[in-house]
């Protein structure tokens, strides 16, 4: 869904069949300012654009996407006719604070993989019918987006694996059946599944809840065999092991955690004049 029609929906879920404020508002030019209460990372700059050129109000952002903020900043002045204003302003401030709390709690994981050069990450548990905004707010945070859908890459979880009896021949049929450029991904739980991934062809292999002298015996076995093999770790990845599992020699770690796990930061709008 392109970001118009994405805000078109969003703002007919709020107004419904029309603000009854504006059929009694007086017709009266007014300016808002969004206010920070606490501190983030702003995120939803190209949405609010939308939103605003669709209700007809101009923005002036004192913040931009990726840049942080401290609690009492104003983040973007809003001015425009009173009742248009106040009929988008729950919809502004749903998708400033949801896309600015994903890049937010994004930041705080680029911050403790400083210095390592290891990707972080997101995964597909989004939330229904948002995938492209949570993965957006995502790549705003400094993180990059792993697959956005099935039709990415080709990548072979424990519930496919299960459904496979010859590795070797499904992934000789995948190439002929799929894209020239497209990846094969292949999830292992073992040091014995993650060297027969890498045998059978796999351009990706996931250390999935691994252990960190596991996941080195992995990087290990790659750099003298397949270097050309990009690894990935996932599963349980928190603030506090981050960098251990970065420091074992993996190409990039995923977490779903940096988006289903963000808390929304605190942001209100208030009537200037």
């Amino acid at each position: 869904m392109i970001i118009q029609e994405f805000v078109k929906e969003v703002l007919l879920e709020d107004i419904g069949r029309g603000d009854l404020f504006g059929r009694v508002a007086p017709k009266k030019e007014a300016t808002a300012q969004v206010i920070a209460k606490s501190d983030g990372v702003v995120a939803g700059e190209p949405y609010l654009e939308a939103l605003a050129e669709f209700c007809q109000l101009d923005l002036y952002w004192l913040k931009r996407d990726g840049e942080a903020f401290q609690k009492g900043d104003v983040i973007v002045k809003i001015i425009g006719d009173a009742a248009d204003l106040l009929a988008a302003e729950r919809t502004l401030l749903n998708m400033l604070l949801h896309a600015s709390s994903i890049a937010t709690h994004v930041r705080r994981y680029i911050k403790a993989l400083e210095g390592t050069n290891v990707l972080l990450l997101d995964t597909r548990k989004t939330r229904p019918m948002l995938r492209s905004f949570e993965k957006y707010a995502v790549r705003v945070g400094g993180a990059v987006n792993h697959r956005m859908g099935l039709d990415d890459a080709l990548m072979l979880k424990d519930t496919h694996m299960s459904l496979i009896d010859d590795l070797d021949a499904f992934i000789a049929r995948a190439r002929r059946k799929i894209p020239f450029t497209t990846k094969i991904e292949i999830e292992c739980e073992t040091i014995e599944s993650a060297v027969k991934a890498m045998n059978v062809g796999a351009d990706i292999v996931m250390c999935d809840n691994m252990s960190i002298p596991d996941i080195k015996e992995v990087v290990r076995y790659r750099n003298e065999n397949y270097p050309g093999v990009l690894l990935e770790a996932s599963g349980n990845i928190t603030l506090e092991n981050i960098r251990d599992v970065a420091m074992t020699g993996v190409d990039a770690i995923s977490s779903g955690s940096i988006i289903h796990q963000s808390r929304w930061i605190d942001l209100s709008m208030k009537i200037v004049t």
